[in-house]
This record gives structure tokens, sequence and C-alpha cells, in this order.
């Protein structure tokens, strides 16, 4: 990689970077709101809010969902649609795109999935409680960054890499799980619908149909039959995420080639701001460089920074602002020593630090992966205990886990507490580990 490219790609990071440490702050404020109105006099319109009935009607089709489930089920999946895309993205030319580069962050992130579900299972071994044995395996990766954000320039490249790849890796894994074990039943039907329309959008792109009208059709056909197969509806935007390219349409030669074809044939042409509109040669000379430049773009990296601001500012913080509202009965400290919200606190804030350390430390001492440059194994504790602050992700699993409120409630309560500790416990490991 060229010192410019090296340069570009840093840029693109910091950006990335900044826009989920300003996201953290904003999902605290609504996390808070939601805290505050949900234990207000008020509380009972903050749930009603969440139960209005809000749909459309298509001929003699109605399909009428809350607006919590509006939130969870459709603004989700483009949640997950962009997570699809950073996947994809970091494994098909990023930090996950080499075994070599992936070794660490992936051993990481699976030693920081087994770890705190074991955790949570050994105290709810049975019962309904046991379904919630995935809900600590997540790392929020805007609170996470959020955080490390916070030590600003003393923080090495490689620690930043690394905790992203981790989160990235343990999103896939999230993905899974949510696929594979919180599926209460399989429409077939709607799943070969799916699959079909899937289809449409790879002959689609195959033809080079650019229509997007027809693609968003296309994809709202895929989230109406993943949501009716009893998947959950957000995993087609993790399926819609992986048809997307992450690299150029066309060869660079060519298109340098082509470039430098049409520029030299409009230089000759004796080119005005006026001369185009009856020379119908140099018009299409000009679209034709528009059309070469829109084929070096690859649609994957388009789509994820055209929506992750949508998602960082709109649909995440909706999201917070609508699933964190909780009504503590009683006080905070019975509630967090429930088998549920103890699973689930201890697994945040100790299985994930022990798995992710000791998974890293593994994968180290196997010779199959090697520390990120500028980074000892106090810094690498130091993101691991970053990696139990939970939230976005725990917070949407513990939604599907769980059919008592109860157990919900107790769930959400661990998950707001663990984040909480890990974050500051974190914060205290690297202040120290960075100051030295």
């Amino acid at each position: 990689m060229s010192v410019a490219q090296s340069s570009g790609t840093r840029g693109v990071f910091a950006r990335f970077v900044h826009s989920e440490a300003t996201a953290s702050i904003i999902l605290l404020a609504c996390t808070i709101a939601a805290l505050a109105w949900a234990n207000s006099p008020w509380a009972e319109s903050y749930f009603r809010l969440g139960h209005i009935e809000l749909g459309f009607k298509i001929g003699h089709t109605e399909r009428t969902l809350s607006l919590h489930d509006w939130i969870n089920d459709f603004l989700m999946a483009i949640f997950f649609f962009v997570v699809g895309l950073e996947i994809k993205r970091e494994m098909v030319v990023g930090a996950l795109s080499t075994f070599k580069t992936a070794a660490l962050p992936v051993a990481a992130a699976l030693g920081g999935m087994i770890a705190p579900a074991v955790i949570y299972f050994t105290l709810n071994p049975r019962g309904e409680a046991s379904h919630g044995w995935g809900v600590p395996m997540a790392t929020d990766i805007a609170f996470a960054l959020g955080v490390l954000a916070l030590f600003g320039k003393r923080v090495p490249i490689g620690l930043k890499v690394f905790l992203t790849a981790l989160a990235i890796a343990d999103d896939l894994g999230a993905v899974l799980v949510i696929a594979l074990f919180y599926t209460s039943h399989l429409d077939f039907t709607e799943l070969i619908a799916a699959g079909s329309f899937l289809f449409l959008i790879v002959l689609a792109s195959r033809f080079g149909i650019r229509s997007p009208a027809l693609y968003i059709i296309l994809a709202l056909g895929v989230w109406v039959d993943v949501f009716a197969s009893g998947i959950h509806a957000t995993v087609a935007g993790v399926l819609l995420a992986m048809l997307m390219p992450v690299r150029a349409g066309r060869d660079p030669e060519h298109f340098f080639r082509e470039v430098k074809d049409r520029f030299e044939a409009l230089r000759a042409s004796q080119l005005t701001r006026d001369s185009m509109i009856h020379d119908r040669t140099q018009l299409d000379a000009i679209s034709n460089l528009r059309r070469a430049a829109q084929e070096m773009q690859p649609p994957g990296l388009i789509f994820e920074e055209l929506l992750h601001p949508f998602v960082v500012f709109f649909i995440l913080p909706l999201f917070a602002f609508f699933n964190a509202g909780v009504r503590i009965d009683g006080s905070i400290a019975n509630t967090l020593l429930q088998p549920v919200s103890l699973g689930v606190g201890i697994g945040l804030v100790f299985g994930k630090q022990i798995g992710i350390t000791l998974f890293s430390w593994l994968a180290v001492k196997s010779g199959k992966a090697a520390l990120p440059a500028g980074v000892g194994w106090g810094e690498l504790y130091g993101a691991a205990c970053l990696g139990g602050i939970g939230f976005t992700m725990s917070l949407f699993i513990s939604e599907l886990a769980f059919e008592t409120g109860a157990f919900v409630a107790e769930a959400k309560i661990g998950i707001l507490a663990a984040s909480l500790l890990a974050a500051i416990w974190g914060s205290i490991v690297l202040f120290v580990r960075l100051r030295r």
C-alpha cells in the first residue's frame, strides 16, 4: 500500500471512528431520556407511544405493526444492511480479508461470544430464562469506539483497527445467532420467495440495470418474505448487503484509457459551456465519462457512506429511545441480583474481558496471529473490557429471547448497568496504560 493509499484509508477510518463517537453521545442521551420518561409520572404515555399501530393497505392486503415493531423489524433491517456492508468490506478488503489480519480479531470475537454465553447459561440453565444466553454475546461498536475516542491520539491506530474488526466479527456472530437460534418457526414457501427476489437482484445487477426504483422494490420483497418466513426480518438486511459489490466495477487501466481518450476528444472538439448543446458527440463523451466514474465507485461503499449517517443519527437513537426505557419497580440492586440480570451483567463485564483476552493470547501463542503494532497486552485488555459494552445488539437480542416482560426488563437493566461498568473499567485500564 502506498503512502497516499495509507493516508486515504486512515482518513476514511478516522471519519468512521468520529461518527461512531458522536453517535455514542446521542445514544446515551436517548437512553437517559427513555429511562427518565419510563420512570416518570407520565410513564404510561411512553409505553402507549410504542404501541401505536401503523400500517398500509394495498388492495385486500393490509399490514399493520406497532411503532415499536416498525423500528425493530423494518428500520433495524436497514441498520443490519449497513452492518452487513461493513462485514463484507472488512472480509473483502479490510482487516478480515486475510487469515493473518483476521486471526486475532476473529479469535477475540469468538472468545468474547463463548465466555459470556457460558457464564449466562451457568446461572440460568433451565426454563425460559435460559433462552437469554445470546444477550451478553454482543459488543456495541458505537459506544466502544466512542469511549476509545476519548483518549484521542494516544490510542495506537492498531488498537482502533483491532477493536473495530472485533466488533464487526462480533456482529457477524450475532447475526448468525439471531438467524439460527432465535427463529421460532420456518415457512419454506416464504424463504423460497425471498430467495427468488434475491436472485432477481443478482440478475438485474449482471445485466447492468441501474434503476434504483427496481432495486428498492426487489429489496422490499426480500424484507416482506423474510419477515413472513419466521426468520427475523433484520436478517434480510444482511442478505441484501452480501450481494453488494465492494470492489470497482471495471479495471483501473481500462478506466484510465477511456478517461484519457474522452478528454483528448473533448479538448480537440473545442468544448465550451454551450457547444455540447448542439454537438451530440461532446455530450456523449461527457456521459461516458460520468458512466465510467460511476462504475469505478463500488456500490457497497456508496451505500455504506450514504446510509451510515442515517443509521447512527436517526435509526439507532430511535431504537435506543423505544427499547431502553425500562420501568424500575423496587430497588435496582434487587433487580440486578435476579438470575437474568446477573447472567447478563457478569457475562458482559467479566465474560467479555476473559474471553477476548484468553482467545487472543491463545491465537498469538499458537503463532497464527500477532499483536498489532504499538499494542501491548495491557492495551488489548483495555479494549477487551470495552467489549463488555453490549447495548444496541444486546438490547435487540433481549427482545427476541424472552416472551415474559419481566425477563426482558431484567435483561435490559443488566445490559445498561454492565455496559456502564464495562465502559468505566475499560477507561481506567486504558488511562493507566496509555499514560505510560
